[in-house]
């Protein structure tokens, strides 16, 4: 299986449940003002605790107290996160309702748990309607500090089209790297903060000519919908009129270092060329109301 909708609780994709080697992710929803993060998500991997909606968040690591700065919804602003040492020990100390992400990966090298403060930095990627924006927190280029875990946020306006060209990263037929990456979509209503149940969008995921287990997915994507992309061209994603598109991307596996790399599908990498002569999507940067 690789799409699991919303409708599927608990949302915790294990490496073990997704039927691959590293990369992870559980979405925590938290109405409890003591919660302690199930020990065996972290064993034996690093992690990245990311805010989703939730202003002011106190987190307990090993006896050591961290205050996050966390935002009102995903579309809202970026946040303070937290980079998790494998084996590590975790209460959340929650005041309201939150929700979080729990992004992990098998690791072998031990980094030291860290804060990071929220980050101004983000790219505007492509152009007209394939404009989008990321929000690279955790791409190996800002944030070393890790095994093989990265994780990047994206945000693609409502109409507009973003992971295109379809690319990949499957270690097949000239492939660079080997990636295991999970996509967890929120679907927001004009400039919501955060998602909204009505709307919706599309994911596209097709393997190379040359994978022996070919397959060809389109799925309909709603709100706090998760898909898993083994391996093959993944996109594009489409952000429905009036309906926002976020998503975490999640990724991790085998390379000797952590690389984001991926090469085009080839009859559409020529869309890179054409946007030199197009225009950013006005509404970008991305402001919420």
């Amino acid at each position: 299986m690789r799409f699991y909708p919303v409708s599927t609780q608990p949302q915790v994709i294990t490496p073990k449940k997704a039927g691959w080697s590293y990369s992870g992710l559980a979405i925590l929803n938290i109405d409890v003002k003591e919660y302690k993060i199930d020990s065996n998500l972290l064993l034996n991997s690093e992690a990245a605790l990311i805010p989703l909606i939730g202003e002011q968040i106190n987190v307990l690591v090993d006896g050591v107290k961290y205050k996050l700065n966390g935002r009102s919804g995903v579309f809202a602003d970026a946040t303070d996160w937290l980079y998790l040492a494998p084996n590590s020990n975790v209460t959340v100390l929650a005041d309201t309702k939150c929700e979080l992400a729990l992004a992990t990966s098998v690791a072998e090298s031990r980094f030291k748990t860290k804060y990071v403060a929220k980050s101004d930095l983000y790219e505007l990627r492509g152009a007209a309607d394939a404009s989008r924006q990321v929000r690279p927190f955790m791409h190996p280029d800002v944030f070393d500090q890790a095994d093989r875990l990265m994780a990047v946020e994206l945000i693609t306006p409502d109409g507009n089209w973003s992971s295109f060209p379809p690319h990949r990263h499957d270690n097949i037929a000239g492939s660079p790297v080997n990636n295991e990456e999970i996509y967890y979509f929120r679907i927001g209503k004009e400039r919501s903060r955060h998602g909204h149940p009505e709307g919706f969008g599309f994911h596209r995921t097709y393997t190379a000519a040359e994978d022996p287990q070919p397959f060809n997915d389109t799925v309909t994507v709603r709100d706090g919908d998760i898909y898993l992309v083994p391996r093959g061209f993944h996109g594009p994603c489409v952000a429905m009129p009036g309906y926002p598109m976020y998503y975490l991307n999640v990724l991790a596996g085998p390379n000797s270092k952590r690389s984001m790399d991926f090469c085009d599908d080839p009859e559409h990498a020529w869309l890179r060329e054409s946007w030199k002569d197009q225009m950013v999507d006005p509404r970008l940067p991305w402001k919420s109301e």
